[in-house]
């Protein structure tokens, strides 16, 4: 069977438990490259057993890391792919598809999102199917140069494939809170450096209104307890980067005046 002309691109730090299985998925596409953000366990020592393709880059801001990532490919398209995420035999077999038809009508497609914490799918809530853009002709195609949720820019126009990519995302509850954890520190940067004008009211209402759409418009409610859980956490995302964004803006009015 011939490879799909496409080059799978994944972006890893400390992935040793998720990478192998990552990689075994993309197998059917011509080339897969790995930019490995400065592993210190077996990262890159694994990825070696399923490309030659290994590169090293310390992140320094998101978008700009992903955008030097894309451009280690040789193919003209690239489908990015999280190490924690596998594609699934849907979107081989569609990705065969599109590409042996001829010339590809969109500059870019989005993929549906498959998403669990440890073994449970997030069926609601917003979560699935969450297409995000990840296939993608190069040359028309870049990513804000951001450090947390960069934007992306298509030059020309987006398709939507129906195949899944399945997304590993969390081992577990204590992981995702960690995560969200992570996430809000570097939310709380950004509207720090952008100086974002933002109050407690304006902070509420936010957090308000995303549990609402999630939990009830979006059906987080038909996941139950699960449902609940993750609609809360899009309202404490609200909450946890504005006290972070608090104490910035604290810390540096009562910083000593030279």
């Amino acid at each position: 069977m011939d490879k799909i002309p496409i080059s799978v691109v994944v972006i890893t730090k400390n992935e040793e438990e998720n990478i192998a299985e990552c990689l075994k998925s993309a197998q059917g596409c011509d080339e897969v490259i790995v930019l490995d953000d400065n592993s210190t366990d077996k990262t890159v020592e694994v990825a070696k057993r399923y490309t030659d393709k290994v590169f090293s880059r310390k992140m320094d801001i998101e978008g700009r890391h992903r955008n030097y990532a894309y451009s280690l490919a040789r193919n003209d398209w690239a489908l990015s792919l999280d190490a924690d995420e596998r594609i699934s035999p849907e979107i081989i077999a569609e990705l065969a598809g599109l590409f042996k038809a001829g010339p590809e009508p969109h500059k870019a497609y989005t993929i549906p999102i498959k998403t669990y914490i440890g073994k449970r799918w997030i069926r609601h809530a917003g979560w699935y199917p969450a297409p995000k853009v990840r296939l993608f002709e190069r040359r028309s195609f870049k990513y804000e140069e951001a450090e947390v949720h960069p934007r992306v820019f298509i030059d020309g126009t987006c398709g939507h494939l129906k195949g899944d990519i399945i997304h590993y995302s969390y081992r577990d509850f204590h992981d995702f809170f960690q995560s969200l954890n992570n996430q809000t520190t570097l939310e709380a940067k950004k509207w720090f450096k952008e100086r974002r004008r933002i109050n407690f009211i304006k902070m509420y209402r936010k957090g308000a209104s995303r549990f609402i759409k999630a939990y009830i418009q979006k059906g987080g409610f038909k996941d139950g307890f699960l449902g609940f859980i993750v609609s809360w956490a899009g309202a404490a995302y609200q909450f946890m980067s504005y006290v972070k964004y608090w104490e910035m803006l604290e810390n540096e009015k009562n910083q000593p005046k030279i």
